[in-house]
């Protein structure tokens, strides 16, 4: 089927288009009201002007109640014109301001005041982290989404409900595999080293690391280790800021370099005790399947391979043509073995209410998912969260206190079976034998199925509290001070049996192992902190300062245990008859800092920020564990000047720019010192020390300097609403090892390198109310980002082992490949452009062409729609950029191959873009196949446009007199993907489960 790009010739551009002419027909349909029914005829006609106290409104929305398809919109000047009876009611909406019910009392000409609403989109209070502002005075880079966008969406990751609705924020779903993790760049890559790039998180003021607690060896079901951010339950959280300029990012100091995610979690409301319980069940599949070869194209290749070596007789080995196993037989494998339901199910029940004093929150979720894969695996996460506030009948005094906890079961196959599904010959035989066994059909093949005796175990408990104190000392004087405790536990187990082996290598118990992981986190956080406030006359004036203690401290047991009696004793480390420590230690990580802000704000049009912190860090020698980090913020307020402060066309205009320094010091404990560790060797009955890392003092702080300027724009009181910014980030003096010869007995030496990384471009965020009635609204927001990553300078890149990762001008993402020429006509082999003439295809000297695979743009549309009771929402994702395509392996081997392979080069003279076939004994195809995936030929437009998130509910009509309220919802994730990409485009590692599309309904009742 041939596959279209959305992307090409970059034609996201025209949602812009789309939403602009759909927004030039408003100003139309204020004079045009729709046709009044026929018996409406004889109505009279009602007419008058709509202003908010200063000035008339247009595009206000003016309907009668209780009269469905029937309103109008005010014009440029406010001025409006309607039929209706005289004892008919009008409903008066408008974006920003208070709904007005007038009685029309044989009255007919109505002039109506709109009230302002101060929940409009510039007065939303925004998490600033140590503080909150207005989003109309904010001078940083804040992006922001809500519960209400939140529970949209059927997942159980955080992250996964950010995914293409933040400008700025690039996240990918590292695997489709329950309780799998997922990568986030917040403005690019800023560091060297893929593993220092991580945000900062802080949840309720506390902060919670994002570093894994898996072990590579024991989370094999997934592609990277445990992410602890799987604990972090969505249904449980209120709103989520990210933080991504210096002026916001500053007062975080070193732990803000990479961007902060602000995380803030339900809290109970003043009001009578609501209970709530949500019930959910749906279905999730893989998104995409490859379109392979059936059995017939399968060895017509195989044949045409074994032709062009010269073999008229098949091999005894190759059972799959040589009639061993059934030449007619065909199975679908990516369907028999990834092709499975995965079955979801949750329960959430909550309750909360208080009084004016105290408030509280209590609610549990259970959360149960099974995979596509054949067998019984499930992931089962149940967490409690509890939520209380308190404040003494003056005032004076505040508390808070919320606390969670959250356990996962995670049991899946220690095997993915995707490749599997993906290389099987398609005429391979049956799984199972007449007898329900396991088949191995004499030997001759390795049964997919036995991969699944691997099994992958863990459990992880984990347990986040805080309290934050405030006492108002005096007036516009407050002391406040935020504790904050964690405690994560994660046991892993992984066994491979000697099961998992074809029963003719005669393999026993004595070959089957053991990993085992155990991990324990705790951390603790003080933060006092002291806030000032001060307003007189056209001066507002806001400080604060503070200081920050944390603690972390964890520990880490690996064991490997080979060698088994028996199989039965495989999960029991104690049986191994060989056992080996791989990891065993302690970390103690402290961190502490002072900070201060000062904000100053000008008769609410000149807006100064400044903030400051000063680190100290563990992971820093003598002399250098403390820096000092800084930013400065301002903003204009122009549309608050005189000469603006009546415009009927633009609402709300300011302007804003930041610059400032951020640091890191993500490079690990005790990288500075010498260390040692147990060599687990006897000598003399004794177990000695070895070394493990050179001392090294003299390395300190990355630094990332951040510079942003930016304008946000409402028209139309908001309708229209833009946010459009630059910003241009260089992170230096970059924490990297640098390689070391083995005649050390190291392999790297931790040290600054004096290299420079930018990350540079544009965001865009268009919000619209596109339509406005009683029964029905229609809103739309839209976001693109443009990043540029480069690294602009590398002292000595040419003689240093990165000179073949790295190129000064380009991203950090590159890759250098060989240069495909073309498909030679004449041999049927792939030529490569020899760059250094010596008449031979190898790396490094001919891998000189840069592969850029880092996304062009990216973004998402999101389209809302509420029609009386029913409420329905959109999101799309998209994603310009290239990749790797998929390639099972040489043409003509025992592998299956896509379509396209059937294409290949035949005879002299062919004009195909798929070589030459063999089995494996042509060395100048195999060369040239493998030179091939590492070249430009191999490299695809990757682009897509995802049904991201669809979400449809219903709020079922009550009597006046019930107490209940139901809501039905249906949801969909990851619904429809157009690319042309073979493969899921999100995450292109053919070996793992891609993304899963996912089906659920629900039911919620509040009583």
């Amino acid at each position: 089927m041939k596959k279209k790009s959305f992307y090409k010739k970059d034609s996201s551009f025209w949602y812009l288009i789309m939403i602009g002419f759909t927004l030039s027909c408003i100003p139309a349909l204020a004079n045009n009201p729709l046709r009044p029914r026929p018996s409406e005829r004889q109505q009279n006609q009602i007419s008058g002007t709509i202003t908010d106290g200063r000035a008339p409104l247009p595009g206000v929305t003016i309907a009668i109640k209780n009269r469905v398809n029937y309103a109008v919109l005010s014009d440029f000047d406010g001025k409006y014109t309607l039929l209706a009876k005289a004892n008919d009611t009008l409903v008066v909406s408008y974006i920003g301001y208070k709904t007005a019910i007038i009685p029309i009392n044989y009255r007919k000409n109505i002039h109506i005041q709109l009230q302002e609403d101060i929940t409009s989109l510039q007065e939303v209070r925004v998490n600033a982290g140590y503080y909150s502002v207005k989003e109309k005075e904010r001078t940083g880079s804040i992006a922001r989404i809500t519960a209400k966008d939140i529970e949209k969406q059927p997942v159980s990751n955080v992250l996964a409900s950010m995914q293409g609705r933040m400008a700025g924020v690039s996240i990918v779903q590292d695997a489709g595999t329950a309780g799998g993790g997922f990568t986030i760049r917040i403005r690019g890559q800023n560091s060297l080293r893929s593993d220092a790039n991580e945000p900062l998180y802080i949840i309720n003021g506390v902060p919670y690391s994002s570093e894994s607690i898996g072990f590579s060896e024991t989370s094999t079901a997934t592609l990277g280790a445990t992410s602890p951010l799987n604990s972090i339950n969505p249904s449980d959280i209120e709103s989520i800021e990210v933080l991504k300029d210096a002026d916001a990012t500053a007062i975080y100091g070193s732990r803000g370099a990479n961007g902060v995610v602000l995380i803030t979690t339900k809290k109970g409301k003043e009001g009578q005790t609501t209970f709530t319980v949500n019930a959910s069940s749906g279905v999730g599949k893989v998104t995409r399947f490859l379109d392979l070869m059936h059995t017939q194209e399968y060895l017509a290749m195989r044949g045409q391979a074994f032709a062009n070596d010269g073999i008229a007789v098949y091999p005894e080995a190759a059972y799959d043509i040589n009639g061993t196993w059934n030449k007619n037989h065909y199975t679908d494998w990516q369907k028999e073995l990834i092709g499975g339901t995965a079955e979801i199910s949750a329960l959430q029940g909550s309750v909360s209410g208080g009084s004016a004093q105290t408030q509280y929150l209590l609610s549990a979720t259970y959360r149960k998912e099974t995979t596509v894969m054949p067998g019984d695996f499930q992931y089962n996460k149940g967490s409690a969260h509890f939520s209380m506030n308190h404040a003494a009948s003056d005032g004076k005094f505040k508390t808070q206190f919320s606390a969670s906890y959250t356990t996962q079961k995670n049991d899946q196959p220690a095997a993915d079976l995707t490749y599997a599904a993906r290389s099987l010959a398609p005429n391979a035989p049956a799984l199972y034998t007449e007898n329900a066994e396991l088949n191995w059909e004499n030997g001759t093949w390795n049964n997919p199925l036995a991969n699944l005796n691997q099994k992958f175990t863990s459990r992880t408990y984990d347990l986040f509290s805080n309290a934050v104190l405030t006492y108002s000392i005096v007036k516009n004087l407050e002391l406040k001070s935020n504790f904050g405790y964690t405690d994560t536990k994660n046991n892993e187990k992984r066994t491979i049996p000697s099961t998992i082996y074809n029963p003719s290598y005669g393999m026993t118990s004595s070959s089957s192992s053991l990993y085992t992981n155990n991990t324990a986190r705790r951390s603790w956080l003080i933060e006092p902190q002291l806030n000032y406030n001060l307003h007189r006359n056209k001066h507002k004036i806001e400080a604060l300062v503070g200081a920050t203690a944390q603690s972390t401290t964890t520990e880490r047991l690996h064991v490997i245990g080979y060698g088994f009696s028996s199989n039965a004793l495989i999960s029991d480390l104690a049986s191994a008859s060989l056992r080996l420590v791989f990891t065993s230690d302690e970390n103690i990580y402290k961190y502490q800092a002072f900070y201060a802000r000062i904000n100053y704000n000008y008769d609410k049009r000149y807006i100064f920020n400044a903030t400051g912190r000063r680190d100290g860090s563990s992971r820093f020698g003598v002399g250098k564990q403390f820096a000092t980090f800084g930013a400065l913020g301002a903003a204009w307020l122009f549309s608050n000047e005189n000469f603006l402060i009546d415009n009927r066309i633009m609402s709300y205009g300011k302007l804003r720019g930041s610059y400032g320094v951020t640091g890191s010091d993500q490079i690990g404990d005790y990288q500075f010192h010498d260390t040692y560790v147990s060599s687990g060797n006897t000598y003399q009955g004794l177990i000695g020390l070895q070394p493990s890392r050179l001392f090294n003092p003299n390395f300190g702080w990355e630094s990332n300097r951040k510079l942003e300027v930016a304008i946000d724009a409402g028209f139309f009181h908001d309708r229209i609403f833009l946010t459009a910014a630059w910003f241009r980030n260089r992170s230096g003096n970059q924490l990297v090892g640098i390689p070391l010869p083995g005649t050390t007995g190291f392999n790297v030496l931790n040290a600054n390198l004096n290299a420079t990384v930018q990350n540079s471009g544009t965001e865009f965020t268009l919000q619209t109310a596109n339509f406005q009635t009683v029964n029905f609204k229609w809103n739309t927001a839209i976001n693109i980002t443009a990043n540029q990553n480069k690294l602009l300078s590398f002292p000595d890149l040419q003689s240093s082992p990165y000179s073949n990762s790295y190129k000064i001008g380009q991203p950090l993402s590159i890759q250098k490949v060989y240069h495909f020429i073309r498909l030679n006509p004449q041999t049927g082999v792939y030529e490569f452009d020899d760059v250094n003439g010596d008449g031979t295809i190898a790396a490094p000297e001919d891998k000189e062409t840069i592969a850029n695979l880092s996304p062009k743009y990216f973004g998402g549309l999101q389209n809302t729609f509420n029609y009386k009771n029913f409420q329905f929402d959109l999101l799309f994702q998209f994603v310009k950029q290239q990749g790797f395509r998929y390639l099972p392996g040489p043409g003509g081997g025992m592998t299956n191959q896509l379509q396209a392979v059937s294409n290949s080069w035949q005879q002299t003279g062919d004009s195909s873009s798929q070589q030459k076939l063999t089995t494996g004994l042509n060395y100048d195809i195999i060369s040239a196949y493998y030179n091939f995936t590492e070249s430009d030929g191999a490299i695809t437009d990757a682009s897509y446009l995802r049904l991201k998130n669809i979400s449809l509910s219903y709020d079922v009509p009550q009597p006046p007199s019930s107490k209940i309220n139901c809501r039905l919802s249906l949801q969909g994730q990851n619904l429809l993907t157009i690319t042309p990409y073979d493969g899921d485009p999100e995450f292109k590692f053919a070996g793992y489960l891609p993304p899963l599309k996912m089906y659920t309904a629900s039911v919620q009742l509040t009583f």
